[in-house]
């Protein structure tokens, strides 16, 4: 898949702002048909930055969902920013996940895009439990979870 450098439009980002959305509704509603407005196909979603496993391909992360994150759980998506060069455009954002019984998860997703004929889609999910690179916070270096 090649990349070419990209200037992002108040469309673009508009959709790209809607994707993080879109994969919280999914997940929450458990339809895992609409993940296909979320992913490639062929998308990478790396959860290794949360203890957890390497899906590949669209029927893998499905598959994985229904298996493994099959419990209720209900997203909200944070500090959703996109950005652009001329090697990627990538979106990073914070998730708290409400697990019930008043558990809560924090995640920070950092994703690679690509514009389909079908819309903005992600093809490589970062999945970490803390921030990364230079917007990392003292309080993550710390060890103190929010």
């Amino acid at each position: 898949m090649m990349i070419l450098p990209y200037s992002l439009t108040t469309a673009d980002r508009v959709e790209i702002h809607e994707l993080p959305g879109r994969y919280g509704d999914a997940i929450d509603d458990r339809d895992w048909t609409r993940l296909d407005t979320v992913f490639t196909q062929d998308a990478v979603f790396d959860l290794t930055g949360v203890g957890s496993r390497i899906c590949n391909g669209l029927d893998d992360i499905k598959a994985f969902m229904e298996l493994e994150a099959a419990h209720p759980r209900t997203h909200m998506m944070t500090n959703i920013y996109a950005e652009s060069d001329e090697h990627a455009v990538e979106l990073r954002f914070r998730i708290v996940a409400l697990i019930g019984k008043g558990l809560t998860s924090t995640g920070s997703y950092y994703d690679k895009l690509v514009k389909t004929e079908n819309g903005w889609r992600t093809y490589h999910r970062y999945v970490s439990s803390r921030r990364r690179d230079k917007r990392e916070a003292e309080v993550d270096r710390l060890g103190i979870a929010l």
